[in-house]
């Protein structure tokens, strides 16, 4: 029988997906406007012993998968050496018939160490070889700066909080032989979090960061404005708020936020009714300042976060306990980006926006409510963002591309992320502009779109690539 095993033409279903990526997508630069790559990493272009190194450390991904195949601790985080690491995931990928960890990690060894078959407990010790030997004889191709490079990726934009002092972003710009933009990104998450017990060192560190007494709200602004500053001299022009909940609708007064702020850095615990005004406050001004500073904000809801206490108490936060929220948030988020609206003097106080929720059952719910706040400032203002996390699998890409089609403007979608730790993690814009070109496709074939290669194929090159460049400012 004919194998077509991630050939040429993977998930390209009929002639038009072929023509629209082959010809349209495939080749385009990528603009990655959200990961968590250490910018260090970049500068110091970091070198690389073996595949476990780049493929299995940081992924919680895969690390899920590893327990799933009941795979002992010491193999997946532990002390387990990187051989018995990589050959106790390759036994759990040929499980995995379906999973997007199996397509990703098929598509890395493709691109990036030329091996077209399949990796499982047969082939592991092959694959083993073939890739170090690759990494000991290509050290420069497949060192971090050698990977971003080889990925034809044009604009990395990392995370970062609000007191980091960017020097590794000032160390890439300085370096004139590195021509990939490598932006900061703001995350205030933690100025957000009044609730967390390290709200208050927190705030401390902010003030000193800032060079201001932070003792209440207005102090507080005052601290958040300089770093917004600073961050937009580095070239920063987008804000990620990571939210388990969008706070809900509820008056308040700058008055009591004052009082809210010196309870919780007096180290008094803050009712759940004032962290969601303090919670509504601050984003409410953030995203106002972000409109003057002409940033995109992105809002990622819905996860709840470290569910298993006896394994987040043994390895810490983001190792893979995480899971989707099923809380309904549409009232809230409509809320939301209506008072972020009416805070503007003139004109509308919210910005560029970017909404991502965990929930798939949320996709109409984000396409209908940001429906209500396009304007002609942008086109498409309001973007529902990429199928995230859980939902970043065909199926789900799939479900994403189609719901925004029938509530929205397809052709103005931002498209593709890798929102990862890994250099290897490219290939998931291959994913995505090959998933995008076959829905595009389906269209067609169907007879609910003319096909016309010239617009046709402007959409499948917007989708990929020109939509975020247009969209971001790059």
């Amino acid at each position: 029988m004919e194998n077509n095993f991630m050939n040429e033409d993977f998930i390209l279903k009929n002639e038009y997906a072929k023509v629209l990526y082959h010809k349209y997508a495939e080749k385009l630069p990528i603009i990655d406007y959200h990961c968590h790559i250490n910018p260090q990493e970049i500068y110091e272009d970091r070198k690389f012993e073996n595949i476990t190194q780049i493929w299995l450390g940081g992924d919680h991904y895969k690390w899920r998968l590893l327990r799933a195949n009941g795979v002992e601790e010491e193999y997946v985080t532990g002390s387990g050496s990187d051989h018995d690491k990589f050959i106790k995931f390759a036994e759990t990928l040929e499980r995995c018939i379906g999973n997007p960890v199996h397509q990703w990690s098929h598509l890395e060894l493709k691109r990036y160490f030329g091996y077209n078959g399949p990796l499982n407990s047969k082939t592991a010790e092959e694959v083993w070889e073939l890739c170090n030997k690759k990494i000991k004889e290509e050290p420069d191709k497949m060192s971090a700066r050698g990977l971003i490079k080889a990925s034809n990726v044009e604009v990395i934009c990392t995370t970062d909080d609000p007191v980091d002092s960017l020097y590794w972003h000032e160390k890439i710009a300085e370096d004139k032989s590195f021509t990939v933009k490598v932006l900061p990104a703001w995350r205030p998450d933690k100025a957000v979090n009044i609730e967390k017990p390290e709200y208050k060192s927190y705030i401390e560190l902010l003030g000193k960061t800032a060079r201001t007494e932070i003792k209440d709200y207005t102090s507080l602004k005052e601290a958040l404005k300089v770093r917004i500053a600073y961050f937009a001299d580095h070239g920063c022009c987008i804000a990620d708020h990571g939210l388990t909940d969008i706070p809900y609708k509820c008056s308040y007064t700058d008055a009591e936020i004052n009082e809210i702020i010196k309870a919780a850095l007096s180290g008094q615990t803050v009712s759940a009714e004032n962290c969601n005004k303090y919670k509504l406050a601050i984003q409410v001004f953030l995203a106002g300042e972000y409109t003057k500073n002409g940033w995109v904000m992105q809002l990622h809801y819905g996860c709840k976060r470290n569910n298993n206490t006896r394994m987040f108490n043994r390895l810490g936060a983001d190792t893979g306990y995480d899971a989707i929220l099923g809380s309904d948030n549409g009232a809230n988020l409509a809320d939301f980006l209506d008072a972020c609206d009416l805070n503007g003097e003139f004109a509308s106080g919210l910005p560029k926006t970017i909404l991502y929720s965990l929930n798939p059952n949320d996709n109409a719910v984000i396409e209908t409510i940001m429906g209500c706040f396009q304007e002609v400032s942008a086109i498409s203002k309001i973007q529902h963002g990429s199928a995230w996390w859980f939902n970043d699998n065909k199926s789900g890409m799939e479900a994403h591309l189609k719901s925004l089609a029938n509530e929205g403007v397809l052709g103005n979608f931002v498209g593709m992320l890798t929102d990862s730790r890994s250099f290897l993690s490219y290939t998931r814009h291959e994913y995505f502009r090959r998933i995008m070109c076959n829905v595009l496709a389906e269209y067609v074939e169907n007879g609910e779109y003319a096909w016309d290669e010239e617009i046709l194929g402007g959409i499948a090159a917007d989708l990929s690539y020109y939509n975020a460049k247009k969209y971001f400012g790059f």
